[in-house]
C-alpha cells in the first residue's frame, strides 16, 4: 500500500517508486451512502441508491492555462498521453470506479501541471457519497505509490483531488481534498489554477 497523504501533503513520485516513472494512474472511488430502510428511512431522506461521480484531468502550462481536459465527453488527450477508463454510473464494486492513465513520457513538454478533479454530474452532494477516495498507482509494476481519503461530506459537488507538477524529469503530487462547486470540470478551471502553489 502507498502512502497515506493528507490534505495539502506533497511528496516526489521518483522517490517514492524508487526509480523515475514512465505511466502511472490515478483511480477514483466512491460508495453511495447506504440506504437507510424502511418507511422512516424514505422520511428521513435516506434514498440510498447509485452516485454518478465523474473523475478528470487538466492539463495546463506553466502560467496555469488550460491546454487540454480529460473527462467523460473526451475521453483521451488530443495528444493520447492521458486516457480515461469511461464513466461508472453507479460506484457500485470494489476498487477503483474510474481511472485516469497518464503517460508521462508522452506529455508534450508545455505541460506542467496535471489536476485531477471529481464531479457529480447530476447535482447531488457529497452528503450522499462515502468512503471516496483516489489513489496514485505505477502501471510499471501495479505498486501503490499514494492515496488520499476524500472524507469531506458537505452540499458540495465537486473536489479538487491532487495535482502533479513537472520538476524536471520527476513529478510532485500534491493532495488537494479542496472542495468545490460544479457539475463538470469546465466549471472547475478557476478553482484549480488557485489550488496550485507553485
Amino acid at each position: 500500500m502507498g502512502i497515506s497523504l493528507s490534505k495539502n501533503q506533497s511528496i516526489s513520485l521518483e522517490k517514492t517508486a524508487g526509480s523515475a516513472l514512465s505511466k502511472v494512474s490515478m483511480g477514483l472511488g466512491w460508495d453511495p451512502v447506504a440506504k437507510k430502510g424502511g418507511f422512516f428511512g424514505k422520511l428521513l431522506g435516506g434514498g440510498g441508491g447509485s452516485i454518478d461521480l465523474d473523475a478528470s484531468c487538466l492539463m495546463l502550462d506553466a502560467s496555469k492555462n488550460p491546454i487540454d481536459v480529460v473527462w467523460f465527453v473526451q475521453l483521451q488527450s488530443r495528444d493520447g498521453a492521458i486516457r480515461h477508463s469511461g464513466d461508472n454510473r453507479t460506484g457500485e464494486g470494489d476498487g477503483d470506479d474510474e481511472t485516469i492513465s497518464v503517460d508521462l513520457a508522452a506529455l508534450p513538454v508545455s505541460v506542467k501541471y496535471l489536476v485531477f478533479t471529481v464531479n457529480s454530474f447530476t447535482g447531488q452532494t457529497f452528503d450522499q457519497v462515502e468512503n471516496a477516495r483516489c489513489r496514485l498507482v505505477n502501471l510499471a509494476n501495479g505498486s501503490e505509490l499514494a492515496r488520499f481519503n476524500l472524507s469531506e461530506k458537505g452540499p458540495h459537488t465537486g473536489v479538487l483531488m491532487a495535482y502533479m507538477v513537472r520538476e524536471g524529469s520527476d513529478w510532485t503530487l500534491t493532495a488537494l481534498g479542496q472542495v468545490a462547486s460544479g457539475s463538470t470540470v469546465e466549471h472547475l478551471v478557476a478553482d484549480a489554477q488557485r489550488a496550485i502553489k507553485s
